[in-house]
């Protein structure tokens, strides 16, 4: 075998094995289809072997594709970790860090803890990629993503977790609902009413069902949502009650909205964790937790 693949064929591979589609790995990719097909067909003409099944409606991998995959993916991770190696080597910030952040922290604090990071460092360039949780751990071990700012619990094994802050659960429900008749709001007291949550997919769906006790099973729920700012109309409609993150409230995402009250849980303490997470021994880890410092003071807000 004279020629030898090129990094961009494995990259192609595996978006492909990813997506199962043509189409979509190619835009994954920033190329055309045209150019992603070719570059798959030259790295079976260079490997000798076929890595795709090819006829079907579905874009299947054959024995040698899956382990060549496998392979790949190892490859790009160690070449990923090349570079990061050289970068801790420089001053923080000198060099991009892609960051993965999930829709229901994003709005709500990237904002103003990145005026005061472009203040500190304004040649620093932070890509940031907003999309559901297991996009972003994929696209993390696929070696696309640098770091995420996630929301926890989450399962995410090998990587190395950093600690932010508690963002308490509040509840948001109708003026004169019959919860706001209760001098104390405990979990269980939102058994039985109507509650509107983000659509499956979301981690916060999952996060406020686990911090109240309750079951997808158990809990009425009306209505699902793609966005906090769709509950929160719904919820002054009189339709049901929701669970909203402080910050999304200390951000103002009430501004505006009547016919809404807004209550914490008495004596309880009902909150996810914000976290920053990163492949286990990343060597740009100080670098990440350099960034922490510019999320964490967020924390006074939210705490306070």
């Amino acid at each position: 075998m004279t020629q030898k693949p090129t990094l961009r064929q494995l990259k192609y591979l595996c978006a492909l094995a990813d997506e199962r589609h043509f189409g979509k790995a190619a835009t994954r990719c920033h190329v055309t289809q045209s150019t992603l097909s070719a570059g798959i067909q030259e790295l079976e003409k260079c490997l000798g072997v076929a890595l795709i099944e090819r006829g079907g409606k579905n874009v299947l991998l054959t024995t040698a594709g899956q382990a060549i995959t496998h392979r790949s993916r190892h490859i790009l991770l160690e070449v990923e970790a090349l570079a990061e190696e050289a970068a801790s080597a420089l001053a923080p910030f000198r060099r991009p860090i892609r960051l993965g952040v999930i829709p229901t922290i994003a709005p709500f604090l990237l904002p103003s803890a990145l005026a005061a990071l472009r203040k500190d460092h304004s040649g620093f360039q932070l890509l940031i990629r907003e999309d559901l949780s297991g996009r972003l751990v994929q696209l993390l071990f696929n070696g696309e993503l640098d770091v995420l700012l996630m929301a926890l619990p989450y399962p995410a094994g090998n990587v190395t977790t950093h600690h932010l802050f508690d963002d308490p659960f509040l509840v948001a429900h109708p003026t004169g609902h019959a919860l706001s008749e209760r001098k104390e709001l405990q979990t269980h007291h939102l058994k039985g009413h109507d509650l509107l949550l983000l659509e499956q997919g979301h981690c916060l769906r999952d996060q406020a069902l686990e911090a109240c006790k309750l079951q997808s099973t158990t809990a009425s729920l009306s209505f699902e949502a793609t966005s906090l700012h769709t509950l929160v109309p719904m919820v002054a409609n009189g339709i049901g009650i929701t669970l909203l993150p402080k910050m999304a409230i200390d951000q103002g995402i009430l501004a505006g909205i009547d016919n809404v009250e807004v209550r914490p849980f008495s004596g309880q303490r009902v909150a996810r964790s914000i976290d920053l997470l990163w492949r286990k021994h990343s060597p740009r880890q100080a670098e990440y937790r350099l960034l922490g410092n510019y999320l964490a003071p967020m924390s006074r807000v939210i705490d306070g």
